[in-house]
C-alpha cells in the first residue's frame, strides 16, 4: 500500500468544487496568498498549481478568459510571453532544476484540465525525479508543501514590479 503525505488533497477531495472558472480571479489582491497567486501584471498573471505534477508547477494566465492563443491580444501576448520568459528565471534560481517543461494544453483532448481559459504550465524537473516510486509504484511524490514553495517565490516575484 502506498501512502504519500499530500494534506493539501484533502481540500479538494473533501472540499466544494467550484462552479466558477478558477483563473477569472477578483481584481483585488486580498486572497492572493489563499489562491497562490505569486505575481499580478497588467494582462496575466503568475499562480502555483494547487495540485501539482511535481514540486514547483506553476502557471502563467490572462486575466480574460479566453479559450485559445489565436483569442489574445498583442499586449496579452507578448506580456505572457515575457511574464514565461521571467518565472522561468525564478524557477531556475529557486528550484535549480536540471531542466524545465513549458508548456500548453488546448481543449480536453490535448489535456487541458481547464479547457475553457488558457494557461500555460511550467514545471522544473531534476534528473530522477521520477524514480522507482513513478515507475514500480505508479506514484509521485512532491517533497515540498505548497506554502513553504509559495514564500519562497513570491519575494522573487515581488521584486520583478508589475511589468
Amino acid at each position: 500500500m502506498d501512502r504519500i503525505w499530500a494534506p493539501w488533497r484533502i481540500e479538494y477531495i473533501l472540499g466544494p468544487k467550484p462552479d466558477e472558472c478558477i483563473f477569472c480571479i477578483p481584481e483585488t489582491e486580498e486572497e492572493d496568498r489563499e489562491r497562490l497567486i505569486l505575481h499580478r501584471a497588467i494582462h496575466n498573471f503568475v499562480i502555483m498549481n494547487r495540485y501539482p505534477y511535481n514540486n514547483g508547477h506553476l502557471m502563467v494566465t490572462p486575466y480574460r478568459h479566453v479559450f485559445a492563443l489565436t483569442d489574445l491580444e498583442p499586449e496579452e501576448s507578448h506580456e505572457m510571453m515575457d511574464l514565461i520568459q521571467r518565472t522561468s528565471t525564478i524557477m531556475w534560481e529557486v528550484f535549480t532544476p536540471d531542466g524545465l517543461n513549458i508548456g500548453l494544453n488546448i481543449g480536453e483532448a490535448a489535456g487541458a484540465g481547464i479547457e475553457e481559459h488558457l494557461h500555460f504550465h511550467l514545471l522544473p524537473r531534476w534528473t530522477g525525479d521520477h524514480s522507482f516510486m513513478a515507475v514500480f509504484g505508479e506514484t509521485m511524490v512532491i517533497p515540498e508543501h505548497l506554502r513553504a514553495a509559495y514564500d519562497r517565490l513570491k519575494p522573487r516575484f515581488e521584486a520583478i514590479g508589475k511589468a
